[in-house]
Parts: C-alpha cells; structure tokens; sequence
C-alpha cells in the first residue's frame, strides 16, 4: 500500500490518499500557517486506513516540508505531539515560547 500526503492549503490541511482509493481521502491533518510557525491542531485517519501508517505518513511529510520551509512547529494535536515523542529527530522543529525575563 503506498500512501500519498499532498499539502491542500486553501484547506489549511493535508490529505493522505492510498492507492487503489484515489478519490477517498484515508486520512487529514489540519493545520495554521503563519510565516515562521506551523500549528497541527487535529488529525484523523479514516477507521478502514488505521494501522496501516497513513498517520505516520501525515506527520513525516508534513514535518519534512516544514523543515523544508524553515518553519518551527507547534504541535497541538495529541497524534503529532506523540509522534514526534517517538521520533526524536524531529524534535528540533518544535516551537519553543520565549521565556519572560522579570525586573
């Protein structure tokens, strides 16, 4: 099964579609964009795709493009925030808040 992940920015998403499904959607990860940051805010894979890696493959090529695009990453979506857990390459993507500094 090979899966395709394209960016649909007037979406604000981007979509998995597997082979043999071509018109089906298997899977989506939404998204906000601004010019320095990239916020995932929700994914779902269709319940016939699960376990067959098209979140995965949500994830790793979104996070390959913002890396691409010298974008910093917030991962707000459970799916994401977990995944990068377990791919610690990609840790260096994740946007970090500045610290306030007190007088």
């Amino acid at each position: 099964m090979t899966t395709k992940v394209i960016d649909v920015p007037e979406a604000r998403r981007y979509e998995a579609r597997v082979d043999g499904w071509p018109e089906e959607v298997a899977g989506f990860s939404q998204y906000l964009r601004t010019s320095e940051l990239i916020a995932f805010l929700h994914t779902e894979v269709a319940p016939e795709f699960e376990g067959r890696g098209v979140g995965s493959a949500l994830v790793r090529t979104s996070l390959d493009e913002a890396r691409a695009a010298g974008l910093r990453v917030l991962a707000t979506c459970p799916f994401y925030a977990a995944w990068i857990d377990r791919h610690p390459e990609y840790a260096d993507l994740l946007y970090q808040a500045r610290s306030k500094v007190s007088d």
